[in-house]
This record gives structure tokens, sequence and C-alpha cells, in this order.
């Protein structure tokens, strides 16, 4: 059963807390699809994320551009890599194997904006994460199986 929960993001804190809260829960084989118009806060929620995850992992800070134009970007997180993929440029669902998406889906964290691309190749279990402005701040419904998201966010999900 799938299930949703919505968050009122205030401002950029709100949403840098957000990513922190949910990046420890992620594991090996969790696609999170980062989805919302341009300026909606796809990549800055991903910056946090990575950057929550490599310093629980004792790594260094380490610059998160946005993948628009490299497509891709990994990342070392400890125990687990993350890929960054930005798929606005891509044409067709087939250019996803091109990328080595579908492996990563397997073995790493994936972290997906435009998913819209990925078409067939979108993982069933994956974690729909919507961001859509609202005022100066931002509105964020997960969307993800029950059991995912009680992992995700235990305080807010009883499932």
């Amino acid at each position: 059963m799938t299930t949703d929960t919505t968050i009122l993001l205030p401002d950029a804190a709100a949403t840098d807390a957000l990513a922190s809260a949910v990046a420890p829960r992620l594991a090996a084989g969790d696609t999170l699809l980062l989805e919302g118009p341009v300026g909606a806060g796809k990549t800055a929620f991903a910056r946090a994320l990575i950057g929550a995850r490599r310093a629980r992992a004792g790594l260094p800070p380490e610059d998160v551009p946005s993948p628009t134009f490299t497509l891709v970007q990994t990342y070392d997180a400890g125990e687990v890599e993350i890929w960054h993929a930005d798929l606005y440029r891509l044409t067709d669902p087939s250019e996803v194997l091109e990328l080595g998406l579908d492996a990563a889906f397997e073995d790493a964290i994936c972290l997906i904006e435009w998913p819209d691309r990925l078409g067939p190749a979108t993982p069933p279990e994956a974690i729909r994460l919507t961001l859509a402005t609202e005022g100066e701040g931002r509105i964020a419904t997960l969307r993800a199986p029950a059991r995912t998201l009680a992992r995700l966010l235990p305080d807010r999900v009883t499932a």
C-alpha cells in the first residue's frame, strides 16, 4: 500500500532539515524521485541530503553541483554510493540504460531529478518527493510504500 505525507517547509533551513532527517534512513537500493518545477528546490534538497550523509560517514564536505549538464554525479557516502541524476535533457527512456542507472538502482542510493524521463525504467518501490513553492517556502509531499515512509519519517507516519 502506498501512502503519502505532506510537510510545510517555511524556509531553506527547513528543507535542509528534512533532507538531513531522511539521509541516514536511506539504504542501498533506495531511489528518491525528486519532482517539481524548475526552482522548486530539487537540487537544494539533494545537496543537503548528500552533505548530511557524507557528514554522518565522517567524510569532508564536497561541492554538490547540479548534474544538469553532466547528467549524473556520484558521491562516496561511506558504506554506500549516492548517484545524483538530472534527466531533464534526456529525450528517450532508453537513454537511462546508457547512464548505468539500472545497476545503480540496485546498489546505490539514487536521487533522480526529472524522473518522468525514466519511463518504464522507474523502480516500482521508488520514493517520490514532490516539491512545490509556497510563498517564501515549499510544500513537500513524500509518497512511498507505507513501510518505507515509516522508515524515512518515523515520527510523522504510523503505518
